[in-house]
């Protein structure tokens, strides 16, 4: 997959109307502090358009990113956050149903996980919410730098487990830092795209 536009085209928030769509959308869903904006910028090749922050939370709205005129990036609110209020964090909840729900493009969700730790109570619902729309989630372990290469495949182990994913989820680790994965990724993507998948 080459980069070659990337344009941040649409922000819902909790009472826009979601667009219509005519490229296929790829979703990104995770905890507020995984790593999801920096993910989206080591995909597009850009440093900080997908807003990341120090602060957990950040991306409030659904953000939808148009790569090459072709194809839809679109960031879903990071869930999970201790300090957003509940009626915040149901808001946000019933804005990512809804989405899930409503897009007529949207292809598969990549959920990401943080390869250091063992899925939360939030990440297992996450996932078999996905599961429970039609979707069969690809699970991305972010921040893979972080461990050592030796506790890889254990940490991938505890990550399958955690979330009760399915027989033939597909997981790649990913580092933000030496962008392993970032290939494995882009292939996946383009046999989306191409409707291969």
């Amino acid at each position: 997959m080459v980069i070659k536009s990337v344009e941040l085209e649409t922000v819902c928030g909790i009472t826009s109307t979601l667009p219509e769509s005519k490229f296929p959308e790829i979703a990104f869903a995770g905890k507020s502090n995984v790593g999801k904006s920096t993910l989206i910028n080591a995909l597009m090749n850009r440093k900080s358009l997908a807003r990341t922050s120090s602060q957990p939370g950040k991306t409030q709205t659904i953000n939808f990113y148009n790569i090459n005129q072709e194809l839809y990036f679109v960031d879903l609110p990071g869930y999970g956050f201790a300090k957003v209020s509940k009626d915040v964090q149901e808001k946000w909840g019933k804005m990512v149903e809804r989405y899930l729900n409503k897009s007529k493009q949207l292809k598969v969700v990549f959920l990401l996980v943080d390869i250091r730790h063992e899925p939360s109570a939030n990440d297992r619902n996450m996932y078999h919410w996905i599961v429970a729309h039609g979707f069969h989630p690809i699970i991305i372990a972010t921040k893979l730098d972080k461990i050592n290469r030796s506790q890889k495949d254990r940490q991938i182990r505890l990550i399958r487990n955690g979330l009760e994913a399915e027989s033939g989820t597909i997981l790649v680790p990913f580092s933000a830092v030496t962008k392993q994965g970032r290939d494995e990724i882009y292939e996946i993507i383009d046999q989306i795209s191409q409707g291969g998948a």
